[in-house]
């Protein structure tokens, strides 16, 4: 039987912030958050910090983001590791192309167990969980038979790498949407907040609107002003979305 996987996300590197001996200025935060505070006060030379409203950081990075010079969040970056969602959830995920990606081979890695991510309308019925079951069933069956059969099909390919990437990379067609699938992401601070703005709304796909929920509370503690902003609420299905008052558009 197909075995269900819980969504995972770990924050696994985020953008150092170191300061040049030379310039006079100090700041109560740390790594991207004081880069992007630098960045700004760099295009006016305001390391003096002439404005009392916007001397401390959190300050100075809500004005950033009220007036809308978000371009300066794209100097702090944050890399996430997420494992337990499906294929189609991170099909959806590089549409945002701003975002730099490494996910999981199924040409090179064999699901030697169907891991899935079942949706939350399926799990919740238990009729509809025995038929998505029994296709899950049928589909790595299928697997199991297309990808012998290629193997065998293919055994005068002297190299064996070559022969089980070509019959994995045609057998892998018969694999579900709801395959879980492992992902690296890379975005600046900007991309992550206009990714949660779209995803983590009530109207986005009800998995991609958990993944980006569970984005947004791994980002929170290590930019909290930056991401601040989105406020998390529970929907009448017991699902969680975000939104923010400021607008997140590229």
């Amino acid at each position: 039987m197909a075995r269900n996987v819980e969504l995972s996300v770990d924050l696994i590197a985020c953008t150092h912030f170191t300061q040049p001996s030379d310039v006079a200025w100090t700041t109560d935060a740390t790594g991207g958050q004081a880069l992007i505070e630098f960045a700004g006060r760099a295009c006016y030379e305001s390391f003096d910090k002439p404005n009392p409203h916007t001397a401390d950081n959190a300050s100075y990075l809500r004005h950033v983001m009220e007036v809308g010079h978000t371009a300066l969040l794209e100097h702090a970056t944050a890399t996430l590791y997420l494992r337990g969602l499906s294929r189609a959830a991170s099909h959806e995920f590089v549409r945002h192309r701003h975002f730099s990606f490494s996910e999981l081979s199924q040409r090179y890695v064999d699901p030697e167990e169907l891991n899935v991510v079942i949706p939350r309308l399926i799990a919740d019925d238990e009729a509809l969980l025995r038929l998505y079951h029994r296709a899950m069933d049928e589909s790595r069956f299928a697997f199991d038979e297309l990808l012998a059969a290629l193997e065998e099909k293919l055994g005068a390919q002297a190299n064996g790498i070559l022969r089980n990437k070509q019959a994995r990379q045609a057998a892998r067609s018969v694999l579900p949407n709801s395959t879980e699938t492992r992902i690296v992401v890379t975005g600046n601070f900007r991309t992550w907040r206009h990714f949660l703005a779209m995803r983590a709304t009530e109207h986005a796909d009800a998995e991609i609107r958990t993944v980006a929920v569970k984005c947004l509370k791994v980002l929170q503690p290590l930019a909290p002003v930056v991401f601040g902003d989105f406020e998390i609420a529970t929907l009448s299905d017991g699902s969680e979305m975000a939104t923010s008052p400021y607008v997140t558009d590229f």
